[in-house]
């Protein structure tokens, strides 16, 4: 199979500087070497490459655009946008662990945590020493985390937390926890250690979707962790959801990147496969496909670029980073349906990616905020208008 070269119809090199060229082909190249040879066997195996983390650690990906002064990259946006491209394009699951580590773990620590957390944590999770998982979704609350019913409560110099958390990303090789529990009616976060009493996780393992990533529940039964183990800036519902659009961001541009992965498949296949005496990529229906699969691709492109520019101007706004997600996360699914009809019956197979990338897609669809929340999101944007409930 020939080495990956890049989807990039418009040119979109030319808008990128020699940095950003630099770090994505850097990222581009080891995808390319360290994960693609092996991840289908992982994800028959319902497996995560824990072995590949030191690596993430040493190539400055783990919190990548967070600040050097705590052991991190110091990136631009824009740069771990690519990053997390190049990742998925692997694998949801390795986007997803870099994802939950930097945007999940790492960000609010940064965002919400005293000095001392951060001078503690931060350089850990970067060298990959620790690994980190966020708990906010509940067995009963996923769309609605107000609803939460994980409570903490304050005990002689302690704080008890009692609740579950579920479908949480790394949660079973999780390290340390951001964990979101009411203390009385307002929504806190606490950092919660594997060892912690009354802690325990239970892994999901009948998984058609994402099997190269740890999914887990979370489970407290009169946690106590210390009580200074609390973020003491982050203060009810908006700090998570901030959090969120953090990761979200990242998603953003992952879900192109697996959308690139079905696309080059599909039209390196087209080339080669024959019927009728000519390679299927002379019919109509085929060019058809790969059109669309390269405009929506180059659209979503330039959205998450101009996107990266925004935040790291300071001015992207929770809303259109929603409208990236929710437009990356449609155009990744349609990519890999449109690439297994291409392949016909080898599209099943996992001689190719496609049928791996479309079963990922489907939890990436879903988790971080729905496609329908982020419609009613950005509907709420351009409307003024809420449509919730």
């Amino acid at each position: 199979m020939n080495r990956f070269e890049g989807v990039d119809y418009m040119d979109l090199d030319s808008l990128l500087t020699e940095e950003e060229i630099l770090v994505r082909t850097t990222v581009r190249e080891w995808t390319e070497d360290r994960v693609i040879p092996g991840i289908e066997e992982y994800y028959e195996r319902h497996e995560f490459p824990i072995e590949l983390v030191s690596e993430l650690a040493e190539l400055g990906l783990l919190g990548a655009n967070l600040p050097e002064e705590y052991g991190c990259a110091g990136s631009s946006n824009v740069i771990y946008g690519l990053i997390c491209q190049e990742l998925e394009r692997g694998d949801s699951g390795i986007r997803s662990f870099v994802s939950v580590q930097g945007s999940l773990v790492m960000w609010p620590i940064d965002a919400y945590g005293s000095e001392e957390q951060k001078r503690h944590y931060l350089p850990r999770l970067a060298r990959g020493e620790l690994v980190g998982c966020f708990g906010l979704t509940e067995p009963d609350f996923g769309s609605n985390p107000g609803g939460m019913i994980t409570r903490a409560v304050a005990d002689g110099g302690e704080w008890v937390l009692n609740g579950a958390k579920m479908w949480i990303t790394n949660g079973g090789i999780a390290d340390i926890a951001i964990v979101w529990a009411k203390v009385e009616d307002e929504v806190r976060g606490f950092i919660v250690h594997r060892d912690d009493p009354g802690f325990s996780t239970r892994d999901q393992l009948r998984k058609h979707s994402l099997r190269a990533s740890v999914t887990s529940e979370l489970i407290f039964s009169d946690c106590r962790i210390p009580g200074d183990r609390i973020l003491p800036e982050a203060r009810g519902l908006k700090a998570p959801l901030s959090c969120l659009t953090q990761a979200r961001y990242g998603i953003a541009w992952g879900t192109i990147g697996s959308a690139m992965a079905c696309y080059d498949t599909a039209l390196s296949y087209a080339r080669e496969r024959t019927q009728f005496g000519r390679p299927i990529a002379s019919f109509q229906l085929v060019q058809e496909r790969l059109v669309w699969m390269i405009s929506e691709i180059t659209k979503g492109q330039l959205l998450n670029l101009q996107l990266g520019r925004l935040k790291d101007a300071g001015t992207a706004t929770f809303a259109r980073v929603s409208m990236a997600k929710r437009n990356g996360c449609h155009v990744a699914r349609e990519a890999a349906k449109l690439a297994r009809e291409t392949l016909g019956a080898n599209g099943i197979t996992a001689e190719y990616p496609v049928m791996r990338h479309l079963g990922n897609i489907e939890s990436v669809y879903t988790y971080e905020g729905t496609h329908d929340m982020h419609t009613l999101i950005v509907g709420h944007e351009i409307t003024g208008l809420p449509a919730y409930t």
